[in-house]
């Protein structure tokens, strides 16, 4: 759906303010814009807004002003609900495709994107402030109540040793031994360690991972390796494909869109 929103709602915005009735929400200079120039919104239409805590809320453009528009909230239309705690780890790529796995992966539900810096991967800056603009676009656009974390990015080793024991890792193998995607997804969701609730989807960089990348990470116990088929795919297509079996098996691909209160 490219752009779900309430009926009578000219736009869905993400803010940072605390959401509560009654309060007011000042929009800077280019949100103000966007609404009154671009969706042609008048004082008195409807805007749902959400931050990630407090649900998503209704409110009346009150005022435009040449430095921006001011909001007042009127009722929750859903309230905060608990999203799967997946992260998607990736090897960054060139800058479109970087932009789509931001946008997709917000769509697919992903928590926190980490970008990982691998010894193949070829992109050497990652422009997160991008990456969270690309991420809060697709957040607005579609029913979700929260934005992910935009991690900076991390050199492999200092991802591993960080890493917390608790959370599964999901490693996207392109060579050596690894069970179907689906295959294994379901096996994880049949074990008790598995109701932590904590994952990881981890994909590598356009050459693929380095052998000795891919032998470290198969004997790293919160690991299982997992294969996407007999093709190879790109890299941004591998992020997503593998994000999409998570929702679909572990996630919550199997709901329904969200009713609202009001």
């Amino acid at each position: 759906m490219a752009d779900a929103r309430e009926p009578g709602v000219v736009a869905r915005l993400f803010v940072e303010e605390a959401l509560g009735a009654g309060r007011g929400v000042a929009l800077d200079r280019d949100r103000a814009h966007y609404l009154k120039n671009v969706l042609r919104a008048a004082l008195g239409d409807s805007v749902g807004l959400f931050n990630g805590r407090d649900g998503e809320w209704r409110a009346r453009i009150a005022g435009f002003a040449k430095h921006g528009a001011a909001l007042e909230v009127d009722a929750q239309t859903r309230p905060q609900a608990p999203e799967p705690d997946v992260w998607l780890v990736f090897a960054p790529v060139k800058r479109a495709r970087i932009d789509f796995i931001a946008e997709k992966a917000t769509e697919l539900g992903a928590s926190a994107l980490v970008p990982v810096m691998t010894r193949r991967t070829v992109v050497t800056r990652v422009n997160i402030d991008r990456l969270r603009a690309n991420a809060i676009e697709a957040a607005e656009q579609t029913e979700r109540l929260s934005v992910p974390e935009i991690r900076d990015a991390v050199s492999l080793d200092r991802l591993l040793a960080d890493w917390p024991a608790t959370r599964r890792l999901i490693l996207c193998a392109e060579a050596g031994a690894a069970r179907p995607i689906a295959e294994a997804l379901h096996a994880l969701a049949g074990e008790s360690q598995a109701s932590s609730g904590r994952w990881a989807v981890m994909t590598g960089p356009e050459g693929g991972f380095a052998p000795a990348e891919l032998d470290g990470l198969a004997n790293l116990p919160f690991v299982t390796a997992v294969g996407l088929g007999p093709r190879i795919l790109r890299a941004d297509t591998a992020a997503l494909a593998a994000l999409a079996c998570f929702q679909a098996i572990l996630g919550d691909g199997r709901d329904r869109p969200p009713v609202r209160i009001i």
